[in-house]
């Protein structure tokens, strides 16, 4: 995942990379299978001739380095890139305004969302809306939703925000307050969004919530999965057979963040992940496979991963189709 940046930054913890052609050549930090998937950032230094003459990068190692870095520019979606020009002074993406397939223009904008941002169903629901494409199969219709929903939300953000930035600040404190609240709001949005969106598609597929799954359950004190299968109650139930239980966990990345959930039902051995990570290198794979870790990838994202780990990947699409085989 890249982020380039148009204009040098404090230096943060990380791998401080001097650029030459090949990035310090085989020995690089960046062509080490182990930064596959890492948050890097690339600074470019811009020259009165408006050509970049320097490049620095810096490559995440663990979250708390990403973090930093998005606690500053927002989250980063797997497979995107953000531009943060040196000539703007807004937190908002340069890319064109014009009409995307689901930017919504400032008329079709419902009122209310003017007035107070929509909460993440509110979108989810509305990309429904735009995108409903329920004879696509659940692989296609997540990864063609959530494109759907980040254009939906920045266009919502963009018409929001952009007056407030329009109409200056007073001070900075006000400035710093207004560009928190923007990076939280996006923070939010991307670690709750594929959990909605999922839990839509279940509902979609004919799973009933209650009887077949159940979302945002307790499966021991303190311990909430994304994900039970069939419900809470069966998973409390200690003569329900534990081999027809699942739990699918959802993060849109798991790089590092893949072992939050190991301690998470008790009874199941095996863990689902449903991730959007674009690849992860071999030996991280074979580190979650012996902590009984079950990758779930759409479809469209395995050719991502090495081609020594795709057989092992599960579809969004057979995971829904192995709980209907146990419900049968």
């Amino acid at each position: 995942m890249v982020v380039p940046f148009w204009t040098p930054i404090t230096p943060l913890a990380g791998f401080l990379l001097h650029a030459d052609p090949q990035f310090g050549g085989a020995a690089s930090a960046l062509l080490d299978p182990e930064s596959t998937g890492a948050l890097t950032v690339f600074a470019f230094q811009i020259g009165t001739d408006g050509q970049a003459s320097t490049c620095r990068a810096w490559l995440c190692r663990d979250p708390l380095e990403e973090e930093q870095i998005e606690d500053r520019v927002g989250p980063v979606e797997p497979g995107k890139w953000l531009s943060w020009p040196m000539q703007t002074s807004t937190l908002l993406q340069s890319d064109s305004l014009a009409r995307a397939s689901c930017w919504l223009e400032a008329d079709e904008i419902p009122v209310a969302w003017l007035n107070r941002f929509p909460t993440g169903a509110e979108v989810v629901r509305k990309t429904i809306e735009l995108r409903s494409r329920r004879i696509l199969d659940p692989d296609r219709r997540l990864l063609a939703r959530r494109e759907c929903e980040y254009e939906l939300f920045r266009s919502v953000e963009q018409a929001i925000e952009m007056p407030n930035i329009a109409a200056g600040f007073a001070d900075i404190e006000t400035f710093i307050s207004r560009a928190q609240t923007i990076l939280q709001r996006r923070k939010a949005r991307s670690g709750h969004s594929l959990e909605l969106h999922t839990r839509e598609i279940f509902l979609e597929e004919l799973l009933v919530e209650g009887a077949h799954f159940q979302h945002q359950p307790e499966s021991e004190k303190g311990k909430k999965p994304d994900f039970l299968f069939p419900s809470q109650a069966a998973y409390r139930d200690p003569s329900f057979p534990a081999e027809r239980l699942r739990m699918l966990a959802v993060k849109t990345t798991c790089r590092d963040r893949w072992r939050q959930i190991l301690n998470e039902a008790d009874r199941i051995p095996q863990k689902h992940l449903l991730t959007l990570q674009e690849g992860i290198s071999e030996s991280q794979f074979g580190e979650m496979v012996r902590s009984g870790v079950q990758l779930v990838v759409p479809a469209g994202l395995v050719s991502k991963f090495p081609k020594t780990v795709q057989p092992h990947l599960q579809s969004l699409s057979a995971f829904i189709e192995g709980r209907r085989a146990i419900e049968a």
